[in-house]
């Protein structure tokens, strides 16, 4: 069985814009409701939710970073082509 990642994101148009909910929900935001009020992805409707996903689903750098951390970690902002991401995972399998 291939190894697969249940992740949330939250997608901002800037880096600024990702470190600051970074730190606000280091500070203790929660990340559903950050998702549902900031996230620019439909997934932010749903807290972030992207369910369960393997390799080779998503971008490569989204799915390093979402493979990379620990279930209940939250990423550092991350790059892509859609702008900068911030990563929970939730759960692996």
């Amino acid at each position: 069985m291939t190894e697969e990642v249940k992740a949330s994101h939250i997608l901002v148009k800037t880096e600024e814009e990702a470190m600051d909910l970074y730190n606000k929900i280091k500070d203790g935001l929660a990340f559903e409701e950050a998702a549902r009020e900031y996230s620019l992805c439909p997934s932010g409707q749903m807290g972030g939710d992207l369910g369960f996903f393997g390799r080779g689903m998503m971008v490569k750098p989204f799915e390093d970073a979402a493979f990379d951390l620990e279930v209940g970690k939250i990423s550092e902002p991350v790059k892509t082509q859609f702008g900068w991401h911030l990563i929970l995972v939730t759960d692996k399998q």
